[in-house]
């Protein structure tokens, strides 16, 4: 019935800047972006990243959701990278740290950032697939 994740919607809070981190930062490659004639949207932006993409939405005058602690729906959006150690240098070269991590296990690599938003994501090297 399902075959794949295909992206991850955002509304940021900064459409330029969150198109910046991911295309530049993240080295996603911008597929389209187009205006849009709808209600409270003006304009979609589609960043493909791997097999996966992340789709912005300028939505002007959106309200930003109130983040303290955990909650129930979305937590992160998570992406798997051939080399973590690697990864991680590129992402610092542009001002990027880890909120936590690296963490290894027998399993995997895995590490947290946060896009412009606070919006966080997971990075993970496997290492054994499930």
């Amino acid at each position: 019935m399902l075959k794949r994740l295909d992206h991850v919607e955002l509304i940021p809070s900064d459409f330029e800047r969150s198109l910046d981190f991911y295309t530049t930062v993240l080295e996603g490659s911008l597929a389209q972006r187009y205006a849009v004639d709808t209600p409270g949207v003006s304009e979609i932006a589609y960043i493909k990243i791997g097999d996966s993409a992340v789709e912005l939405v300028r939505v002007p005058g959106a309200e930003a959701l109130a983040q303290t602690g955990e909650r129930i729906g979305y937590r992160l959006m998570a992406f798997e990278v051939g080399d973590m150690l690697q990864t991680l240098a590129k992402l610092s070269a542009h001002g990027v740290t880890p909120s936590w991590g690296p963490m290894e296990t027998p399993a995997f690599i895995r590490a947290e950032i946060s896009d412009p938003d606070g919006n966080a994501i997971e990075l993970r090297e496997w290492r054994q697939r499930p």
